[in-house]
């Protein structure tokens, strides 16, 4: 069990790794207007074929054409991308009601948003899941008449948005701020037509796209799985990989894809509004007998109030969360009937059949909690909660201090590494959250020394150099290039993920696990300055414990994404020295634009001796090691610093001179 990927995500990758395609029957559709859109939902059968296909048109708008059963077009959209992305939310004040046994929702929201963009906007662009409806838009005390559209977007599990397009009386200015008062209700129930689009199966769709709303549990995981509160955004489509997208191509015609743009505007929705405040006040009306026992709300367990009903008069639960800062999670809300099983730092919130495997889940966390308290401090910042999805093959997730997963049996080792990286998030979660490379970095970053303390280094960096191919692939090639995604403001999970957690690596031998431990037990973020500030409040405390200048790594590795390092022993001489002993000088490049310190191991058959080499970026760099043997190989690095290729290298020394190795795996 994994939680490092979105459940769209591992759905698409297992099509891509070979999963069969369903065909895609795509005909050349009748003109329409440009960005024009028709409903998704599915018409009534008539005889004939009913054709299905989607297209994407240059200003990122969608088109679903369906055979001769379509329903009519609905409205051209007003908005463009340029549009949607000047909008950035600053404020959420929601009102939520539910109502599970009919699976409805009603809401009234307050909302703030600011023009972000560089021109004036006449109209502010508003998206909702198409399977809610817009129903009043305010400005001030005056209602606003809007025009509506359909957009095919895969951020919502029905594929597609209700975009209003709200008119303003005088123009946003860029910087200036507006306040809206919207309502709009509708009804959410799973759906998994965006993946099944796709190919996936029926049953492997739904227990990705298992948000809903219902009785016994209301899962709403936000943008990127159902978008249950307003939001401008770009349309995507999920795609598969390139290789699985020319499947469906040579099998049915079907258009290409950009399989990752979905996963980018994901990531992007999340850095745009996570300076955003948000309050939510929750009010559901349960059936007689079936109160909610648990609300969480944007990963964070708040109380419940329970008023019962009587005969058949429902009963009304409430639950509010504060005003607080979003960070870099997308909006969720989840109310369920549970069974609290809970130790310290941990609450389990499981289904009665789940109960004992619940137990083995605490002996986990009980287990893990002195390591992470020896790196991180006595307690956590926050409690680390776990609820129990409805279906054991649910795919599972995880919002701040909140896993969302099937709570069953598992082999100690997995659910080990699983409780370290909830808890690791718990432990740094505070109520200015942290930026996303320090939280799920170090949530990673954890979890593999978990993994070197239990089976050793090597096994540790096996599982780094797991995940480093999709992080060279991701890397530019050069900063001049492309600007890539320095870790403040990374919206990709390989960057704030992957590499993040290799920083931390480094960052734990540039200055030692003490000083390490010393500047994370440290860290608020409520005193980190703006993301694109530099030093950052991390790096200073870093510093101050290490008594090293690493404004040289904080400027390659997290300010400015210059790509990956691409060392290379050029070559290595061993030369007699005094009293037997061996001077050994190993030249060494790099051909990449990111310096990068890493260790070199002059070895002999009984001895080895190491010493840790900053070799510049675009440069080159001698290190002399000298031995008391004979030596036999050279290495350089040990897989703790990602490169474009293989991460560590090895050449080996005969007595007829020298013969270069390729890479080794990691000692």
């Amino acid at each position: 069990m994994k939680f490092v990927l979105a459940p769209i995500a591992a759905v698409a990758a297992a099509l891509a790794s070979g999963a069969a395609i369903a065909p895609l029957m795509a005909q050349t559709p009748a003109p329409q207007a440009p960005g024009s859109s028709q409903s998704g939902e599915p018409s009534q059968q008539h005889a004939g074929q009913v054709i299905f296909s989607r297209s994407t048109d240059e200003e990122g708008r969608t088109a679903t054409v369906r055979g001769p059963a379509a329903p009519p077009a609905a409205s051209a959209p007003v908005a463009n991308n340029a549009e949607r992305q000047a909008v950035t939310f600053t404020r959420y004040d929601l009102d939520a009601h539910l109502e599970p046994a009919s699976q409805h929702i009603a809401v009234r929201a307050l909302l703030a948003v600011r023009n972000d963009g560089h021109a004036p906007l006449a109209h502010i662009p508003l998206q909702i899941s198409s399977s809610l409806d817009w129903e009043r838009i305010r400005i001030g005390a005056r209602d606003v008449s809007f025009q509506e559209a359909t957009l095919n977007s895969d951020a919502d599990h029905t594929g597609q948005l209700h975009e209003a397009a709200v008119p303003l009386v005088a123009p946003l200015a860029p910087g200036a701020t507006l306040e809206l008062d919207v309502t709009y209700s509708g009804t959410i129930a799973p759906n998994a037509q965006r993946l099944v689009a796709l190919g996936a199966p029926q049953e492997v769709a739904a227990h990705s796209d298992w948000d809903a709303i219902g009785v016994e549990f209301t899962g709403l995981r936000g943008f990127g799985n159902v978008v249950w509160y307003p939001v401008s955004s770009v349309p995507a489509i999920l795609g598969i990989s390139q290789a699985a997208a020319a499947l469906a191509w040579q099998k049915a015609g079907a258009a290409d894809v950009d399989s990752a743009r979905l996963f980018d505007e994901i990531g992007e929705q999340k850095l745009r509004m996570e300076a955003a405040h948000f309050r939510l006040r929750l009010t559901e009306e349960f059936p007689p007998g079936q109160a909610p026992t648990v609300a969480l709300l944007n990963g964070r367990s708040v109380p419940l109030a329970i008023t019962k009903g009587g005969g058949e008069v429902p009963g009304v639960a409430t639950a509010e969360l504060d005003d607080s800062t979003l960070g870099f999670e997308a909006p969720s809300l989840f109310v369920a009937i549970r069974k609290p099983v809970a130790a310290d730092h941990v609450t389990l919130w499981a289904l009665s059949a789940d109960e004992a495997a619940a137990h083995d889940w605490l002996s986990a966390a009980a287990a893990v909690t002195p390591f992470l308290a020896g790196w991180l401090g006595p307690q956590p910042r926050s409690n680390l909660a776990v609820l129990d999805l409805p279906d054991p093959a649910d795919v599972p997730a995880e919002a701040g201090a909140l896993v969302l997963s099937p709570i069953r049996e598992a082999a100690d080792d997995e659910l080990d590494r699983i409780v370290v990286h909830g808890l690791a998030r718990a432990w740094i979660q505070a109520a200015q959250p942290p930026p996303a490379w320090l939280d799920q970095g170090l949530a990673y970053f954890m979890s593999t020394v978990w993994l070197e303390k239990q089976s050793g280094r090597t096994r540790a960096l096996e599982s780094l150099e797991a995940d480093r191919a999709a992080l060279a692939l991701a890397e530019p090639s050069s900063p001049g290039e492309s600007a890539g995604q320095p870790l403040r403001q990374a919206i990709s999970p390989v960057y704030y993920r992957t590499k993040a957690a290799y920083v931390f690596w480094m960052l734990r031998d540039l200055a030692g696990d003490a000083a390490l431990s010393a500047a994370l037990r440290a860290y608020d973020p409520a005193r980190d300055p703006s993301r694109n500030a530099a030093p950052g409040e991390f790096e200073a405390l870093l510093e101050r414990n290490s008594h090293r200048d690493l404004s040289w790594f904080f400027a390659d590795w997290v300010d400015a994404d210059k790509g990956l390092p691409d060392l290379t022993i050029d070559s290595v001489f061993p030369a007699a020295a005094q009293n037997g002993n061996t001077l050994v000088a190993v030249n060494l490049s790099n051909a990449g634009y990111a310096s990068a310190e890493i260790p070199v191991t002059v070895r002999s058959a009984d001895a080895s001796i190491t010493r840790r080499v900053l070799v510049p970026s675009r440069g080159k760099v001698v290190q002399r090691i000298l031995m008391q043997e004979a030596p036999t190989e050279v290495q350089a690095n040990d897989g703790t610093v990602p490169e474009t290729e293989a991460s560590v290298h090895v050449t080996r020394l005969t007595d007829a001179g020298l013969s270069s190795g390729g890479a080794a795996p990691p000692r």
